[in-house]
């Protein structure tokens, strides 16, 4: 018998960090295999809430907003460049020029969780895809609508809930639970509503962390 686990990813669509951790938490599933029954859903997490429609220019983002100068602010996108490359991950940061405001992104990631398995999944990897490797505007409704299609979604439906205020309400709440929570950087992941890993880890983390919570043994090295 598979061990059910529980995985809530809270994460951001504009979070570099989000998207390594996500491949190197999928990589640990991987590794563990069938033995496990995993639960992954997306959460909410706003790294820019007040990003106005317009958005900002990415550079200028970064260093007005850690206090860096436009080289550091390179060479740490080259880091997570190379990152996501050892995951299969592949970053353009010459194309990620602009940052954009991803509440309407949240809203139709909550609405694709009721849509059946592997939905939410499939539109979280489209749209990390299309801000990061492709540079694409994740806050154009049109933009979305397309994405939802990519992953299998009503595109109308889509349109239809971003032409709305349709789940704005409870991603505000899902957002509010876990700041309330002490969740202030993301990724955060919440092992089975206890345990909690934060941060782009390694593989070999998530996969440590998924054979103590199932009371799985690493493999007897030969």
């Amino acid at each position: 018998m598979s061990v059910p686990v529980k995985i809530d990813f809270v994460s951001d669509v504009a979070c570099p960090w989000c998207a390594v951790g996500l491949k190197s938490l999928e990589a640990a599933i991987a590794r563990v295999g069938g033995e496990l029954d995993v639960e992954l859903r997306f959460q909410p997490f706003e790294l820019n809430p007040q990003m106005p429609a317009e958005g900002e220019d990415a550079v200028e983002h970064l260093t007005r907003k850690y206090g860096i100068t436009a080289e550091q602010a390179a060479r740490n996108g080259e880091a997570i460049r190379a990152r996501g490359a050892e995951l299969g991950f592949e970053f353009r940061m010459d194309r990620r020029r602009h940052v954009y405001n991803t509440f309407d992104a949240h809203r139709l990631l909550h609405w694709a969780e009721s849509q059946g398995e592997g939905r939410q999944l499939a539109l979280k990897h489209a749209l990390l895809s299309a801000y990061f490797t492709d540079g694409q505007d994740v806050s154009s409704a049109e933009v979305l609508a397309q994405l939802a299609a990519a992953a299998g979604l009503d595109a109308d439906r889509a349109r239809a809930i971003l032409a709305s205020d349709e789940y704005a309400q409870e991603v505000r709440a899902q957002e509010e639970f876990y700041t309330s929570q002490g969740i202030t950087a993301v990724p955060s992941v919440i092992f089975n509503d206890r345990h909690l890993v934060q941060g782009g880890q390694p593989v070999e983390l998530f996969e440590q962390a998924l054979r103590q919570l199932a009371g799985i043994p690493a493999p007897q090295k030969t």
